[in-house]
């Protein structure tokens, strides 16, 4: 297929009509295809990187998953999809200024990217302990948390 859709049309064939229904053809895909995406995304509103780690309920218990860099005035997607659980998880680090956004639910992360089953025995298994704040999604589809430039302040919303 041609990159030009009406290039091998012969001069003065092709109709107003014809185009304007190919480009509502065109954009009605894209509003079709961003209605559908649900996922849960944290943005770094602040003017620093920003190492992000999550928590959730899965079938096989609980998990912890990082890191996510997220650099500043950006978002990162942290799970794609239907969110499967209510309660998620948040932790995040400020890489320059040693900022956190934390919580009181304490889960298990290491140093380097990780995936960790279970929120026990951080210590006895090798991983550091930090307090994650609970996010209620309420059962949303998805979720966006948004990083400000104060450290333990965040806004949430779907």
């Amino acid at each position: 297929m041609s990159r030009y859709p009406f290039s091998k049309a012969k001069p003065g064939s092709t109709t107003l009509g014809a185009i304007l229904l190919y480009s509502l053809v065109v954009s009605g895909a894209f509003l079709i295809s961003g209605e559908a995406r649900a996922d849960f995304r944290v943005c770094n509103g602040t003017q620093q990187l920003v190492g992000v780690a999550i928590g959730y309920r899965a079938k096989e218990g609980w998990v912890t998953e990082g890191w996510w860099q997220v650099p500043a005035t950006t978002c990162a997607t942290l799970i794609e999809g239907e969110l499967q659980s209510r309660y998620y998880y948040l932790y995040a680090e400020d890489a320059a200024k040693g900022g956190r956004w934390t919580g009181d639910i304490n889960m298990c992360v290491a140093e380097n990217e990780f995936k960790i089953a279970g929120v026990q025995d951080c210590f006895a298994r090798g991983f550091q302990r930090m307090g994650f704040k609970e996010y209620d999604t309420g059962r949303q589809g998805s979720w966006m948390v948004q990083l400000s430039d104060t450290p333990g302040t965040q806004e949430s919303q779907n």
